[in-house]
């Protein structure tokens, strides 16, 4: 007879593809009834951290609602902090995990509900009568919210027969937001005739804007308006025309189209949050920029917003292309009359530092010549997310992940491998980490070789040290020995768990990856280059943060 844990299992099974996880006693049911009777795949991964991890890499590559599991106690504690970190990046995410007995905690029990309360998460716990409606209510909340949930099964409770699996009702899950009401109408035609009127438009996009499915209207309004585009880190590619497109915003962004931005006299924001780094810390446009911010958010989330409308980006986007068309306006000119390719260059470094080591701008630059064009780029968090940020391009935002960045966290990078694999299996996953974060998620390297396998390959940045530790106080004086690492030679770690490792002390080291992409896939393994970089080249993101810092 089916117990409380194969009606949560084949619940959720109705409305994901994948569970990321780790088995433990408070799991343990669930997992049977999820591998036996749910037709949901599995795959283990090696941390419970890393299997929240790869549950949120594979919802950003376009995976779905995502899924992850881990037992009660220490494994659902080693969850938090990927936790927090889905919470801070709106990741609809649920969850499952064991919880202490009903009759009360033992020694080994925590608060789970408090702790997953205190970092954003709220928590359903299953009963023998209400497991399957209980399961379709986290899995509701997570959707319209975009957040993680916790689905709590009590150990006492996760065995216990309940009979047939009854009908659940399917979530109620809003729709786009559309602008509604006289003052939004004539917030859209406003905007419309100070976009016609511009003489140097401007649109800037966001993850947002990438959700609500904008990129076409986003890219027909440019045409009508004549306006450059640009996109936060997570919006890159949602402008379908890049041969007018400055690229990322920000400490990301290149010098010449950072002060093409501060140009703009009028610059629309859909579906981007303007954080500090975004907004170059205060610095993306001039004083005289006219910036409006369309977004779902209740207002507007910079003060250099001058105006606010609150509505789906595709909805907004379309609205005014309609409005725009109207009124018959030629396009600007602007984007024809300044050199988009030669603002979009960058330094590609002296190919090695003063210090001997590689400069990492060269390396950059080289694996963007060598990496395959389908790729999938997963990041660490760290010093070096400059590097991947501002030299490898990808073809959608759904193919640049940052997991950690919204937490301020390292130590992600490995597990988010096998989640972007099962999202994007026929692409190349491609993980950018340090040697800091590369060592703190070193238990699910194991699981990014097993589950990638020739369609993987990580690059770490190994300078011996927490780079942005020594940027930020070891140039202030402070005792820099806690933040240096002993050298660490991750290619023989790779091998260890049947990786091929190459250590990469000349650019010419780098041809090993030039040769491994024209294999064939089932012939070659993951692939970890282990690159011996230099510490002293400052990423401009960091000197941004410096010069805010000072």
């Amino acid at each position: 007879m089916p117990t409380v844990s194969a009606h949560v299992a084949l619940t959720l099974a109705r409305h994901i593809d994948h569970v990321f996880g780790v088995m433990g006693n408070g799991n343990a049911y669930f997992l049977d009834a999820l591998v036996k009777g749910a037709g949901v795949e599995y795959t283990a991964v090696r941390h419970e951290a890393g299997g929240v991890v790869a549950a949120d890499a594979y919802h950003r590559a376009g995976g779905g609602l995502a899924a992850a599991t881990a037992t009660y106690g220490a494994g659902f504690t080693n969850t938090l902090t990927a936790l927090a970190e889905a919470v801070q990046a709106h990741v609809p995410l649920v969850l499952v995990v064991g919880d202490e007995p009903t009759s009360g905690p033992r020694p080994w029990d925590v608060d789970q509900i408090a702790l997953a309360s205190a970092v954003g998460a709220r928590t359903y716990t299953v009963g023998r009568a209400d497991a399957a409606a209980t399961t379709v209510i986290a899995i509701e909340h997570a959707l319209t919210y975009r957040v993680p949930t916790v689905l709590a099964i009590p150990y006492d409770v996760a065995r216990l027969e309940v009979g047939d699996l009854p009908v659940p009702p399917q979530p109620t899950l809003p729709g786009p937001l559309p602008p509604s009401g006289p003052f939004a109408h004539a917030a859209i035609d406003d905007l419309a005739r100070a976009l016609a009127d511009a003489r140097r438009p401007l649109l800037l996009a966001g993850r947002g804007a990438w959700i609500a499915g904008a990129g076409p209207a986003l890219g027909r309004l440019a045409d009508l308006t004549g306006a450059l585009t640009a996109s936060t880190a997570l919006g890159r590619g949602v402008f379908p025309d890049d041969r007018f497109d400055l690229g990322v915003t920000g400490g990301f962004g290149a010098d010449g189209a950072m002060d093409l931005i501060r140009e703009a006299d009028v610059a629309v924001v859909f579906g981007a949050s303007l954080n500090q780094f975004t907004m170059r810390f205060g610095e993306l446009f001039a004083p005289g920029t006219h910036v409006v911010q369309v977004d779902v958010a209740p207002a507007a989330t910079h003060p250099h917003v001058g105006g606010y409308l609150r509505g789906d980006a595709a909805l907004v986007a379309s609205a005014l292309v309609e409005r725009v068309d109207v009124l018959g306006s030629a396009p600007s000119g602007w984007r024809e009359a300044v050199d988009v390719t030669a603002a979009r260059h960058r330094d590609r470094g002296d190919g090695l530092a003063p210090d001997g080591r590689l400069d990492p701008r060269t390396v950059a630059a080289r694996l963007a010549e060598l990496l395959p064009d389908d790729r999938v780029v997963v990041s660490d968090g760290g010093h070096f997310i400059g590097w991947a940020n501002m030299y490898w391009p990808v073809a959608s935002p759904d193919r640049m992940m940052m997991i950690g960045t919204a937490y301020q966290s390292i130590g992600l990078g490995f597990p988010s491998v096998p989640g972007a694999v099962r999202a994007r299996p026929g692409s190349t996953v491609v993980l950018t980490t340090g040697d800091g974060g590369g060592l703190m998620a070193l238990a699910d390297l194991e699981s990014a070789v097993r589950v990638a396998g020739g369609r993987g390959v990580a690059v770490v940045w190994n300078d011996a040290a927490y780079g942005a530790e020594v940027n930020l106080y070891g140039l202030k004086g402070l005792a820099t020995e806690p933040m240096l690492i002993p050298e660490v030679d991750f290619a023989a770690l790779a091998a260890g768990v049947g990786a091929e490792g190459v250590v990469v002390r000349d650019i010419a080291d780098l041809d090993r990856l030039g040769t491994w992409a024209r294999e064939p896939v089932d012939e070659r393994r993951f692939l970890v280059l282990d690159c011996r970089i230099s510490g002293a080249v400052i990423a401009p993101y960091q000197e941004e943060i410096i010069r805010v810092n000072s």
